[in-house]
């Protein structure tokens, strides 16, 4: 694989973990009452979906063995789930001891 292939997947895993992070974070302000505004909302699912379809399309055209193609989508998959968990889990810890003091 070349140089440029790997940046390309590098740039939308980081796309999309900043992306996933603002969706989590908005979904979670809403739910607390918190302002946030429809358009930052709007944005962060539009960047969500995009991400996920430019690494469909790059993972569909690439040149790799189906395996590997699982593995870039599965590790895509994971990273994204940990990173809003890795969020979730800080803020969840934050507001408890916001309670205990």
């Amino acid at each position: 694989m070349q140089l440029n292939e790997k940046g390309y997947y590098f740039t939308i895993l980081l796309f999309g973990l900043f992306a996933v992070i603002s969706v989590q974070k908005s979904v979670r302000d809403k739910a607390e009452g918190l302002p946030v505004t429809d358009l930052y909302y709007g944005l962060s699912w539009v960047a969500t979906v995009a991400c996920v379809v430019l690494l469909g399309i790059g993972v569909w055209s690439a040149d790799l063995l189906l395996s590997e193609k699982g593995f870039y989508g599965m590790s895509f998959t994971l990273s994204v789930f940990s990173a809003i968990a890795v969020q979730k889990n800080t803020r969840d810890a934050q507001l408890i001891e916001a309670k205990d003091i």
